[in-house]
């Protein structure tokens, strides 16, 4: 071999180099690239079933919080219901205690 085809096959063998370095800086840059949007996926489908985790949460919440709301609303007015028959039974008493308290009055 010659001088000159030595120095061509050290520049041929210098330049497959730098193409293969620059493959391999570009094969590693679209790694990373790729990585970072697969990571990016990641925390939105996280972020997603996040919200939907929160959403089901707070809506169990408000059905439960409807119950107890149900049920107070319903004892209360259960309880009305019972003031209110007790008021009737005694209304008969006061109308009696208050004729018999007028009368003695009168009679005085």
């Amino acid at each position: 071999m010659t001088r000159a085809e030595i120095l061509s096959e050290i520049k041929k063998a210098e330049e497959e180099a730098k193409a293969t370095v620059v493959k391999a800086n570009e094969s590693k840059n679209k790694k990373i690239s790729d990585a970072a949007a697969q990571s990016r996926e990641i925390i939105r489908i996280a972020e997603e079933d996040a919200r939907v985790s929160v959403d089901s949460e707070i809506n169990e919440a408000k059905k439960v919080i409807k119950g107890e709301r149900e049920k107070i609303v319903q004892k209360g007015v259960s309880d009305a219901i019972e003031i209110k028959n007790k008021a009737k039974k005694n209304v008969d008493k006061a109308v009696t205690f208050i004729l018999t308290d007028f009368e003695r009055a009168t009679n005085a």
